[in-house]
C-alpha cells in the first residue's frame, strides 16, 4: 500500500457483462457478434465521478464461455463488450477524468474449450500447464476449481504459467490498467504470486494486487504472496449480520479482529460484490444505509458495487443463473433514480466526500466507545492524532452520526 496508490482511494465495481447487456449464456454465434457495447459504461463514468470515486474495477473483460470466469484467451476483449479499441476508449475515458483502472485476473483456472487445455487434454502439447492424470483406458481426469468441470486449473508449479500470468499482466498494464482483483487468490499457492509480482512492480512501481480471499489467515497469505491486500469478507459477514440480527457485538468483534490486519496490510473492504446478495436485499435500504457508513469510517480500500449506491435489490441463489439478479444490466445513461435511490446515492456522496478529505481514513484503526445488542459507537483514528466518532443506532429508527471535534458534520436517516 505504500507503492504509490491514492490512500483516499473508493473504487466502483462492475460487472461488465451484466452491466452492458451482454447474453451471459449465448446460445447462438449471434448473440457472440462482435458489439461494443464497452461504450455503454463509459457513459456512466461522469456517474461515478460524480459520486467521488477514484478507481474502476471491472469483473471479467476477457473471451469466454459464459460468465467471464471460464476464460477462452486472456489477450482478448470478449467480443459480447467489444474489442481492442472499444478497451482503449473505455481506459482512456477513465484516466481523462483521473480514474484508475482495476482488472479481473482469472488466473485459478481456464475455461474448458481454452486452446490451451484442448491441446493438452488430446496430448498435442501444454500439458505441464495442467494437471491432467491419464486412466489405462486412454481417459483422462484434471484438476478443476472447487469439482467445476467447466473450469480446469492451472498448475501453478509450472513456470510457464507463471510466465503466461506475467505476460497477460503486463499486456493489458502497459495498455493502462494500474491495478488487478486476482480471482479465486484462495485457491493459488501464495508462492505463485511471490514469483509474479516482483517483475510487474519492477516495471509499474505504482500497480496495486488485491487478491479475492474468502477465508484462511489473511495477513498471513499477504506476506507470502506479495499481494498489497486481500478482499475483507469477515467485515462484509459482519456488518450486514449485526444489522440484521441487532446484535453489535458481532461488528465490535471483527472490528477487533480488523485492527490487527491493519498493522500488516490494508484491506480491501465491501459491503457487496459480485457473488453475494446485495445488502439491500439482506436488510433494508434504511439499515444499507448504516452499513455503507460503517464501510466508509474505519480503515479500508473501499469499494462500492454497482447498484448499491442506487439501494437496489438483487438476492443470489444457487444453480444456473443464480448470479443474474445481482449482476443485473444499467440504462444507456445515467439519467434515472427512484426517490430512494437519490438519497442513497447522495449518501454515498456525502461519505466518500467524507473520505476524500480524510485520507487517512483508510489506515484508521477503531476503538468502541459504548456497545449495546442495538447501539454502536466508536472513534476512528489516524496514526497522527486523527479522529473521527461514529455513533449508530437502530431505535427508535435507523440512524447514524458522524461528528469531527465534537461537531456533528454528517447524519445518516434522519
Amino acid at each position: 500500500m505504500d507503492n504509490g496508490i491514492d490512500m483516499g482511494i473508493v473504487w466502483w465495481q462492475v460487472y461488465p457483462l451484466g452491466f452492458c447487456g451482454a447474453s451471459v449464456r449465448p446460445t447462438s454465434e449471434g448473440e457472440r457478434t462482435l458489439t461494443p457495447r464497452l461504450d455503454r459504461l463509459g457513459a456512466w463514468l461522469d456517474y461515478a465521478v460524480d459520486m467521488g470515486v477514484g478507481g474502476l474495477m471491472l469483473n471479467p473483460l476477457f473471451a469466454s464461455e459464459t460468465h467471464g470466469y471460464d476464460t477462452t484467451d486472456y489477450f482478448r476483449i470478449d467480443p459480447r463488450l467489444g474489442d481492442d479499441a472499444s478497451f482503449d476508449r473505455l481506459v482512456a475515458a477513465c484516466h481523462e477524468r483521473g480514474l484508475r483502472v482495476m482488472l479481473d485476473g482469472v488466473f485459478n483456472h481456464v475455461g474448458r474449450s481454452h486452446p490451451l487445455f484442448q491441446d493438452a487434454l488430446a496430448g498435442r502439447g501444454n500439458e505441464d500447464l495442467f494437471s491432467i492424470t491419464r486412466r489405462p483406458d486412454g481417459s483422462a481426469d484434471y484438476a478443476t476449481f472447487e469439482g467445476f468441470r467447466e473450469l480446469p486449473a492451472l498448475n501453478h508449479d509450472s513456470g510457464r504459467v507463471a510466465g503466461l500470468v506475467r505476460d497477460v499482466m503486463l499486456h493489458w498494464m502497459r495498455r493502462g490498467v494500474s491495478a488487478w482483483r486476482l480471482d479465486a487468490a484462495y485457491a493459488v499457492p501464495p508462492a505463485f504470486w511471490a514469483c509474479v509480482l516482483p517483475e510487474l512492480r519492477n516495471t509499474f512501481p505504482d500497480a496495486w494486487f488485491v487478491g479475492e480471499v474468502i477465508h484462511g489467515d489473511y495477513a498471513s497469505i499477504v506476506r507470502q504472496s506479495g499481494m498489497d491486500a486481500v478482499t475483507q469478507y469477515e467485515l462484509w459477514k459482519a456488518v450486514w449480520s449485526s444489522l440484521k440480527d441487532g446484535n453489535f457485538f458481532e461488528l465490535d468483534w471483527c472490528l477487533k479482529r480488523h485492527n490487527g490486519l491493519m498493522r500488516t496490510f490494508v484491506p480491501l473492504t465491501f459491503i457487496g460484490n459480485h457473488d453475494v446478495t446485495r445488502i439491500a436485499s439482506m436488510v433494508g435500504s434504511e439499515l444499507a444505509a448504516l452499513g455503507a457508513t460503517i464501510l466508509l469510517t474505519v480503515g479500508g480500500v473501499p469499494s462500492v458495487y454497482y447498484g448499491d449506491e442506487q439501494a437496489l435489490r438483487g438476492t443470489k441463489r444457487k444453480g444456473l443463473g443464480g448470479d443474474d439478479a445481482v449482476r443485473p444490466t444499467f440504462p444507456a445513461s445515467p439519467a434515472w433514480m427512484t426517490a430512494e435511490g437519490e438519497r442513497t446515492y447522495r449518501l454515498y456522496h456525502d461519505l466518500i466526500d467524507l473520505r476524500r478529505r480524510n485520507p487517512w481514513l483508510a489506515r484508521a484503526t477503531t476503538r468502541p466507545t459504548r456497545l449495546a445488542n442495538r447501539s454502536y459507537s466508536y472513534d476512528a483514528s489516524g496514526r497522527g492524532g486523527e479522529a473521527l466518532h461514529v455513533d449508530l443506532r437502530l431505535d427508535p429508527t435507523p440512524h447514524a452520526t458522524i461528528s469531527l471535534r465534537g461537531k456533528v458534520i454528517l447524519e445518516v436517516g434522519h
